[in-house]
């Protein structure tokens, strides 16, 4: 369980790091992005990191969830 959470959490700073650099180089081409369409990409990220949770701790739900 521990180095499920651990590549968890490593996992999701790639990801904030990935959409982080994704969105500063837009900014340094030129291309700025709206800053509506910034925050739904971030919720998108925060939403694929509540799949990842979900998947890590699915197994030990037990029967508690389907």
């Amino acid at each position: 369980m521990l180095e499920a959470v651990i590549r968890f959490l490593i996992t999701m700073c790639l990801i904030a790091l990935c959409v982080f650099l994704v969105i500063w180089v837009l900014g340094a081409i030129g291309i700025v992005l709206p800053a509506m369409v910034v925050k739904i990409i971030w919720i998108i990220a925060a939403l694929v990191a509540v799949l990842f949770l979900v998947r890590l701790l699915k197994p030990y739900w037990g029967n508690y969830f389907p």
